[in-house]
């Protein structure tokens, strides 16, 4: 059995090799059927562009597991097998919404019932830290809203700020690194949520190479709820449930698609429309009417969401070598990614 030190290195790299072959695939695939995101007057991209980007990460994540899983690593428990199963299904749903435009009350009604089968299996919030007392015990009820409100919020909201190429992605990027070093330094510590965070790692970068301005594919509905799915349930497994006050960084790492989810629902429940009506008035939409460029805008709010992940990490306490190995490990996924960008332009 492989250490689990070892996991994750093997994993991230796995992954990430796994997504840049699998993604030029995809774009193949896409064009060749006509599964393409085309042009419109809310849509600021040209050209007709591959809109399931969503396969090739969700294939780089499952087909990683189950390779570490023939290495005979599996990681049992910690609400790993609603987290597997959640993320398929949610895929399974972006991916069938990316095909055939799925209503969005439908859409939410399905994000429910997986959400509620995850929750059943385990990954949810208990309990929450409170600041001048005894922490403050969940009954079933006030349990499930508050868990399924965390994994439809945060599903939905990654997909919200899938506006402009490498948004997204760079975002969940970040958050990923994020939520797999504080999951491997509290108490009680979550490795395994920490392992999976980082398969995801791999897997997003992967798609960034060819997903950065301008973009070649795009996340789609199955790439954005997946991913987002998966970093709302790793929050809570890996962070949520350390009874501390710890629980609280999750909203810090993803206060960028937090505020605008946020920002975008009241903005349309006040107007009287429905909060899931696709518009053009999220926040990057707002940079872009500034006058900011697509890639300024990307790094704009790349910035500010590498800046809350920071500041989570440093929270916990930064000295501390799994924080050290874990930024070393993004370091080199990140020269991967250079390296096949420039292999890719001079091609």
């Amino acid at each position: 059995m492989i250490k689990l030190t070892q996991a994750h290195i093997i994993g991230a790299i796995t992954a990430y090799l796994l997504g840049v072959f699998i993604v030029p695939i995809v774009i193949y695939y896409s064009d060749k059927k006509g599964l393409v995101d085309v042009p419109n007057e809310r849509k600021i991209h040209k050209g007709k562009i591959s809109r399931l980007g969503g396969i090739a990460i969700w294939l780089a994540v499952m087909f990683t597991f189950l390779f570490l899983v023939l290495l005979s690593y599996y990681p049992k428990g910690e609400g790993l097998s609603g987290i597997i199963t959640g993320g398929s299904l949610m895929f399974l749903l972006g991916l069938i919404d990316d095909i055939f435009c799925l209503s969005a009350k439908f859409k939410l009604f399905l994000q429910i019932v997986i959400a509620s089968i995850v929750i059943l299996l385990g990954v949810r919030v208990d309990e929450i830290y409170n600041f001048f007392g005894n922490n403050i015990q969940l009954g079933p009820v006030v349990s499930y809203g508050l868990s399924l409100l965390w994994i439809v919020g945060i599903s939905n909201a990654i997909n919200f700020i899938d506006g402009i190429d490498g948004l997204a992605g760079s975002v969940v990027t970040i958050s990923s690194v994020a939520i797999a070093i504080i999951s491997m330094v509290v108490t009680p510590s979550s490795p395994i949520s920490a392992l999976v965070a980082i398969i995801l790692l791999g897997a997003m970068l992967a798609f960034l190479t060819f997903n950065y301005n301008p973009a070649k594919i795009f996340m789609g509905d199955s790439g954005a709820l997946f991913a987002g799915f998966m970093l709302s349930t790793l929050s809570i497994t890996g962070i949520m449930r350390t009874g501390s006050a710890m629980m609280y960084l999750p909203f810090l790492i993803l206060a960028v698609p937090i505020i605008d989810v946020a920002y975008s629902s009241l903005r349309r429940i006040s107007k009287g429309k429905s909060p899931f009506v696709a518009d053009s008035e999220h926040i990057h939409h707002k940079l872009l009417h500034h006058g900011f460029s697509q890639d300024l805008a990307v790094l704009t709010l790349s910035s500010l969401s590498m800046v809350c992940a920071i500041l989570a990490i440093i929270t916990t306490g930064f000295l501390n070598k799994y924080y050290i190995f874990a930024i070393a490990l993004a370091f080199i996924l990140f020269m991967l990614n250079a390296i096949s960008k420039t292999i890719k332009k001079g091609t």
